[in-house]
């Protein structure tokens, strides 16, 4: 872990951020349908997922 510099440790966050987004859009769509407040979550991680893809191949 200390081998790391700060773009792996910005690769590692991505996930939980989209995660976090997701959960925050998630909240609008509760009161209307429980699969969209589902769909949303999912959603986030997905983005997230490919966002830290995204960062973790630049070097």
């Amino acid at each position: 872990m200390a081998n790391k510099n700060k773009k792996e440790d910005k690769a590692d966050w991505a996930p939980g951020g989209g995660l976090l987004l997701g959960l925050g859009v998630g909240f609008f769509f509760l009161k209307v349908n429980v699969f969209a407040f589902v769909g949303s979550i999912l959603a986030g991680l997905g983005l997230g997922l490919i966002v830290g893809g995204i960062i973790g191949k630049r070097k």
